[in-house]
């Protein structure tokens, strides 16, 4: 999936004009890699930048590099305000089309399962996983049919049906669903039981205490 993102190209390099940047509602970037004699002092508006995290974080990026033309990018490294949460810097690495890259792939659930028709809840324990293709292969997202999971089962990487070109880097055992058991609702008597039980092993607990005092006196 190729994506487009119109930058600007700019000179701040200072915390004030980084900042005067941010209040004009843009962030400041950099774009570098292979080919290129230094990175690219580039800003884009914050309206776009949210959308492409929201739709495609890890798709191939056409960027119109100031002084460079078109050039595919991906991002590379995402910086936020650690308490707004808000994006504050972004870093794009310029890739080659023609050589595989490692890159995360977005994971999506298809059907309803066994189990969950049975009570139980579905858990993604991974919502998503890496891999390595051409940039011309990274999915938008790789389905994963939970429909045949049974309750309390669980699929993993080596489970999942790569698209065409696409190969997981991570360990193939790696549980990314599960289908949990329902709780199961104590009685009140049940409740009084461990009340009880509680009560008792607080007592014992108590009561080895003063024994060890004894020794060890």
């Amino acid at each position: 999936m190729s994506a487009t993102l119109t930058v600007q190209a700019r000179e701040a390099v200072s915390k004030g004009e980084l900042n005067r940047i941010r209040s004009e509602g843009k962030i400041p970037g950099v774009v570098y890699g292979r080919g290129m004699e230094s990175p690219a002092k580039i800003s884009i508006e914050s309206k776009d930048l949210s959308a492409m995290l929201r739709s495609h974080p890890h798709a191939v990026i056409d960027m119109d590099i100031p002084g460079m033309g078109k050039q595919p990018v991906m991002m590379a490294e995402l910086q936020r305000n650690p308490i707004s949460r808000q994006v504050t810097h972004i870093d794009f690495h310029r890739i080659n089309m023609n050589e595989k890259i490692s890159t995360s792939a977005r994971l999506e659930t298809t059907g309803t399962s066994l189990g969950e028709k049975e009570g139980g809840m579905l858990q993604l324990v991974a919502h998503e996983i890496e891999i390595e293709c051409y940039p011309k292969d990274i999915p938008d997202s790789i389905p994963v049919d939970v429909s045949q999971l049974e309750l309390g089962g669980h699929l993993t990487i080596s489970d999942i049906k790569l698209p065409t070109g696409v190969e997981a880097t991570q360990d193939p055992e790696m549980v990314i669903v599960s289908v949990l058991a329902p709780q199961k609702e104590r009685t009140e008597e049940e409740l009084d039981a461990l009340g009880d039980e509680a009560e008792e092993d607080r007592k014992h607990s108590e009561a080895a205490q003063a024994v060890d005092k004894v020794s060890n006196g």
